[in-house]
């Protein structure tokens, strides 16, 4: 993602505390609204950060159970709001909306989506229809898998290392894949948790990469039920994160057969669900 579209740059005053402010300027951390349309029909309006938009549409409609294969999808296409935004080019009109274009005789279970139409940036669960919706859509993880501490140990400076966004603002989140011996597959920022994960899940969509058994999801926040939830769509096995999970995670977690670390800080580490190896 290029900082050009992931920041927006503002005048502000700052104060030291030492005399009057002074006036200055800060990168902050871009949020717009993506609508997200599935053969012309309005699915979701996501607050999100601009850019690897094709990857959030597709990885927002795997984790609803929408969709689950690469040649379901014919296109994805940006589109204006209205003919006389097209006419006169209005250049948000033409990058917040983004048609999924489902291939021919691709048919939609609706049903299974879950999300009310709008969400922001900073809630996932709560603009869910309901959580057994949720915890009826996937299936747990068939084959155990078992990280390995010294993996995950290494896993926080890798992912800060790639972090470029956060670096300029301070304010992005970012989730990340990794392979069983900590090598970094994809790596993706956004202003919400949820949708760095989406961003994630729709990169491996595309690479036909579907589903991720023996990698590890690392995620810069906290792990919420939503993020257990669509790293479970993904089929994810194992979630690590820098800061803590909550208990309803913890729950999913164990239900799911899916390994959960938290607080992943160097030496240090809580394992909530699973076991680890050395």
């Amino acid at each position: 993602m290029s900082l050009k579209k992931s920041t927006r740059t503002v005048t502000l005053v700052r104060h030291d505390g030492t005399g009057a402010g002074i006036g200055a300027e800060d990168a902050l951390a871009a949020e717009e609204p993506l609508e997200i349309r599935v053969d012309g029909r309005s699915v979701a309006v996501v607050m999100r950060t601009p850019g690897h938009d094709r990857e959030l549409a597709a990885g927002f409609l795997v984790t609803e159970g929408i969709l689950r294969r690469r040649e379901e999808v014919l296109d994805l296409v940006y589109c204006a709001t209205s003919r006389n935004a097209a006419r006169e080019g209005v250049p948000e009109a033409r990058e917040n909306i983004l048609d999924v274009l489902l291939a021919p005789g691709v048919a939609v279970d609706w049903s299974r989506l879950t999300r009310n139409v709008f969400t922001s940036s900073s809630c996932g669960i709560c603009s869910k229809a309901s959580i057994e919706a949720v915890r009826g859509q996937f299936p747990p993880i068939a084959e155990t898998f078992v990280p390995r501490r010294e993996v995950l140990k290494a896993l926080p400076e890798r992912l800060r290392a790639v972090q470029a966004g956060f670096a300029a603002t301070g304010g992005l989140h970012a989730s990340a894949l990794f392979d069983a011996k900590g090598n970094l597959l994809v790596a993706r920022e956004d202003v919400g948790r949820h949708n760095a994960l989406d961003k994630v899940v729709g990169h491996a969509f595309f690479a036909e990469r579907l589903p991720l058994g023996g990698n590890i999801l690392l995620v810069s926040g906290r792990v919420s039920f939503e993020i257990m939830q669509k790293a479970l769509a993904a089929g994810i096995p194992c979630v690590a994160a820098i800061s803590a999970p909550t208990s309803a995670a913890v729950e999913f977690a164990r239900a799911s057969g899916q390994a959960l670390v938290g607080f992943l800080r160097g030496e240090r580490m809580n394992v909530y669900a699973g076991t680890l190896a050395g």
